[in-house]
């Protein structure tokens, strides 16, 4: 691959087209190859080959762990993110498992601390699926920033929570968290799936950030993948809670990961994302394909064209609803007020927009389906960043298997409708809304 020199001055409109990728060296293609092999050749200086295995020089063997195409993607989106590096996985559901499972050394009593706003299947993977690993995840309030401080101990490996929480749309107080973490020597991990360059949390702050790439930077509803981001800013090296990270890892021949990042060029960037490949997509296998690498790629070029109007598009909407007599309150980082607008614009670039998810109540189950039955030119499907205008029912979807209890504890009731306003025309959209709005 050929790369060019000065990417690091590179803004983000430029950075989503250029970054990791000049020409392939061959053929001088400007377009990124689709590398669809699952294997390389590997070199008769078989010195030289157990060196790449061994982590001591970059190199490819198997598409489960590293391929061409996806490493521009990884590339690509770490210089958009201005970090260190990246990591392509398959989902973002698997971005998360793996983002916090590296930090697992498998004592007792590992435990996370998360926000209680969350997505349902993130909550049950923390909740549910975590228990099963040992791991116990506490819930907290970002509300209240001291909560989580109070659920810390000296086995907590992680902060964890969304950037904006999908579906309440309830904001993270980024960088308090983040230093509340640094203090204890535990990295914040955030969430940033519905406002990928609207909020930057690794510049408050934020060690990992991931992403379901599914969505916005998708943006097609056509392609499955995750990304997980090191920010760079967290000492790794100085961290005697990740006994992995800084001593012999048996799951790797006793390799310490904070040596072997300083020995190669390409992977040299991040000893957490190094051990996260090198281990946990190693053995968990949930590698992105080179060809849903490629269609990442595609969509990433026109990320920052989409994103405006996204957020163009729901500001209008969620003014509308506002003022609607049958929606009895709504949810949108634009119109928040007091200390949770403090928080929204220390997360917000203005330049781009208060993201595109709007959650507003009806009065009741009833209400709310009546809405999803009659809408016609919106899509009721349970997915967010496509660029059509979805909604969704959380009760009756995503958050279907989560306890009454605890779905109502994160703001999510009854006559919930969520809405990820797409980019058409705005009058169209909210003509839609009035539709299902009138057969409530």
């Amino acid at each position: 691959m050929s790369y060019l020199n000065h990417e690091k001055d590179f803004l983000t409109e430029t950075a989503v087209l250029h970054a990791g990728y000049r020409h392939d060296p061959v053929t001088n293609a400007i377009a990124v190859p689709i590398y669809q092999t699952t294997a390389y050749e590997l070199s008769d200086d078989l010195a030289g080959v157990s060196d790449i295995y061994n982590v001591k020089r970059d190199g490819f063997t198997y598409t489960r762990i590293i391929n061409p195409t996806t490493r521009v993607l990884e590339r690509r989106y770490a210089r958009v993110e201005g970090a260190a590096d990246a990591l392509a996985v398959a989902s973002g559901q698997a971005a998360t498992f793996l983002a916090l499972m590296n930090l697992s050394s498998g004592r007792p009593g590992d435990n996370i601390v998360t926000s209680r706003y969350l997505y349902g299947n993130s909550w049950n993977l923390l909740f549910n699926t975590f228990k099963r690993l040992g791991i116990e995840a506490r819930s907290a309030d970002p509300q209240e920033p001291e909560s989580f401080k109070r659920q810390i101990d000296d086995r907590t490996i992680a902060l964890f929570g969304e950037a904006f929480s999908n579906p309440c749309v309830i904001p993270l107080p980024v960088s308090a968290l983040a230093a509340i973490g640094r203090a204890h020597g535990i990295p914040l991990i955030v969430d940033n799936t519905t406002t990928p360059i609207a909020c930057r949390p690794g510049a408050l702050g934020a060690a990992i950030t991931t992403y379901s790439a599914t969505k916005y930077i998708c943006g097609h509803g056509t392609t499955l993948g995750g990304l997980a981001v090191d920010n760079g800013n967290f000492a790794w090296d100085d961290a005697p809670r990740f006994p992995l990270l800084n001593g012999p890892d048996e799951a790797h021949g006793g390799i310490r990961w904070r040596d072997a990042v300083h020995v190669l060029k390409d992977l040299g960037n991040s000893a957490y994302l190094l051990k996260a490949r090198m281990t946990w997509l190693r053995d968990t296998g949930a590698a992105i394909s080179p060809f849903a690498s490629f269609q990442l790629i595609q969509g990433l070029e026109t990320l920052s064209l989409r994103m405006h109007r996204h957020c163009q598009n729901a500001a209008l909407v969620a003014r509308f609803l506002e003022g609607h007599p049958k929606v009895r309150s709504v949810s949108y980082p634009g119109l928040a007020t007091g200390r949770e607008r403090e928080i929204v614009d220390e997360l917000i670039d203005l330049k781009v927009g208060y993201g595109a998810m709007i959650m507003f109540e009806l009065d009741d189950e009833a209400a709310g389906r009546k809405f999803v039955q009659n809408i016609r030119l919106m899509y009721h499907v349970s997915n967010v960043g496509d660029a059509r205008t979805l909604v969704t029912h959380p009760v009756s979807t995503t958050h279907t298997t989560v306890p009454r209890t605890q779905r109502e504890a994160a703001g999510i009731l009854d006559g919930s409708i969520r809405l990820c306003v797409g980019i058409e025309n705005i009058d169209d959209i909210i003509n839609d809304i009035k539709r299902g709005l009138d057969a409530v």
